[in-house]
């Protein structure tokens, strides 16, 4: 059976769920805020005892230790189900990254499976990023020596 793009178009249109647009957007908003406020939350309670710069490092620390446990005990998947992006705050959902492949390819071993496919999602976002910052600092380096 032959279909035309306007036809499939159609068939597909037909067969997909409308999407509560609205109510995923604010499911995201509230979860990725929620996250986010977790971590002014811990930022604060560490400046209790640290300075500005260790309460930062300590944050981060906690936020990528309650994530990981989050995913590996299933939490993070069943949060990501429902709020979609909203779970994609860059440092829970970079740790839930590497997590993942982790615990997916453990029973392959640690170097066949863990070691060679727990970086498989984040590698990329590694290597880019690392691309990112090179060619902004040299920017950033030829712009301070022409103003």
């Amino acid at each position: 059976m032959k279909l035309n793009p306007k036809d499939y178009a159609h068939m597909v249109s037909r067969a997909s769920p409308p999407s509560p647009v609205a109510k995923d957007c604010l499911w995201a908003f509230f979860v990725g805020g929620g996250i986010c406020l977790l971590g002014e939350i811990l930022r604060q309670f560490f400046l209790i005892w640290y300075d500005t710069s260790l309460a930062g490092t300590l944050t981060s620390i906690a936020l990528i230790f309650m994530s990981a446990v989050c995913t590996v005990a299933g939490w993070y998947q069943k949060l990501a189900a429902k709020a979609g992006a909203g779970t994609l705050v860059p440092i829970t959902g970079f740790a839930n990254s590497v997590v993942s492949p982790a615990i997916e390819f453990k029973a392959e071993g640690w170097v066949s499976g863990v070691g060679a496919r727990i970086f498989g999602i984040a590698g990329p976002v590694i290597a880019y990023g690392t691309a990112a910052s090179a060619v902004w600092g040299l920017l950033y380096w030829l712009l301070g020596k022409v103003g």
